[in-house]
């Protein structure tokens, strides 16, 4: 009987459980992470709203492991010996047969004052922080904004603060309070959400200018002050800031031989597998992969590449080569807590669609159906 060992609780590291149990069910498989929880980052947005709790999208896994007869290890990975065979934890050595690393990303704190700003993907206490923060006020200037990294275009995530910038308009809006404050949208990027395709990205630059959102593009980061945004081209006050940073590779891969993008991901090819390393293989934000430069870090893909890997990972125990692919695309729906875009991209076809409350009903109950695998 083969082990394999999964590292992480996201959504890669737990479709990649799923394929895996569902291929083979005599298994070994243990999960390795800090906490036996999902936090469902996608529905973070609906927090500041209370269309969400944080308990609505904290999902204990002890029932999904039970179930699919999972060893789970509390603790942080630290490192990799034996050509991966052997994971170091802060909580001892796990040896395997075959790894699939699923840790997620880091952002990109380099930026003076970058404390300064909240970021609402590390998860429920940031967002809650904002959240509070925005109720404790009278009315003030709320910024919101995005970079990359810009040694690796794909390495970022600006769709949720279109998302939080949005839905932050519609809450005020909703609560007869929106005359009292300045909403800004800030990003260094020229054409902010070009990822998502030209259309959508002239949608929503056309929405922030129907929602009286001031806008500050195309110019480089500076610094962030306590109550301030420096770019190049420009400053402005601002008493909340909301800011996503690029992102790169976990600290822990330092402690390691994974070959490295410029960007600090881990370099795998097609099939997701880990260059120079047998039985190993990467998915969801942890990795670098051969693809188009809108490729997105996103929940969607993540699982495509985690399904890949999986599927790859069995072959290989079997004696196989390594042969199964990831469809590059992006899906989502731009929600503002009420209404919805959707955006799908492909190599040969790009969508959006009109905003429309069935969007943002859409979202729910994907949602729904999405957690009730982990639940």
């Amino acid at each position: 009987m083969s082990a394999v060992t999964i590292l992480g609780t996201g959504f890669a590291a737990l479709t990649a459980v799923r394929k895996l149990r569902a291929a083979d069910s005599q298994l070994e498989i243990t999960v390795i992470a800090p906490q036996p929880n999902l936090v469902y980052l996608p529905s973070l947005i609906w927090l500041p709203s209370d269309q969400r709790k944080p308990e609505d999208i904290v999902i204990p896994l002890d029932n999904f492991f039970k179930r699919n007869n999972v060893n789970y290890v509390q603790g942080a990975a630290e490192g990799l010996e034996d050509g991966g065979r052997t994971v170091k934890t802060s909580n001892g050595d796990v040896k395997n047969d075959g790894l699939i690393i699923g840790t997620g990303g880091r952002f990109l704190k380099k930026l003076p004052g970058i404390e300064n700003a909240i970021t609402p993907c590390e998860g429920v206490d940031p967002v809650m922080k904002f959240k509070e923060r925005v109720e404790s006020l009278d009315g003030g200037t709320l910024a919101f904004g995005f970079a990359g990294n810009p040694k690796e275009k794909s390495a970022v995530r600006g769709g949720p603060m279109f998302e939080f910038l949005f839905g932050t308009d519609e809450l005020l809006r909703r609560q007869g309070r929106r005359d009292k404050f300045k909403l800004v949208f800030f990003c260094p990027a020229a054409k902010p959400g070009d990822r998502l395709g030209p259309k959508a990205q002239a949608k929503l630059m056309d929405r922030m200018q129907e929602l009286d959102i001031e806008v500050h593009i195309g110019h480089k980061m500076v610094r962030f002050e306590t109550d301030k945004v420096v770019t190049e081209g420009t400053e402005f006050g601002a008493d909340v800031i909301l800011f996503m940073p690029g992102m790169t590779g976990n600290k822990w891969f330092d402690n390691t031989d994974l070959p490295r993008s410029a960007g600090g991901l881990i370099k795998a090819d097609a099939h997701c597998k880990i260059e120079g390393f047998e039985r190993t293989y990467v998915a969801g934000d942890s990795g670098s992969f051969p693809g188009p430069d809108w490729q997105p870090k996103q929940a969607h893909m993540a699982d495509l590449q985690a399904a890949a890997a999986a599927a790859n990972l069995i072959d290989e125990l079997s004696g196989k080569a390594a042969s199964h692919t990831f469809r590059v695309e992006l899906v989502c729906i731009i929600d503002d807590n009420k209404t919805g875009v959707m955006v799908a991209r492909t190599p040969k076809f790009e969508l959006s669609l009109p905003r429309m409350r069935l969007a943002h009903r859409t979202k729910e109950i994907f949602e729904r159906k999405y957690l009730k695998l982990y639940r």
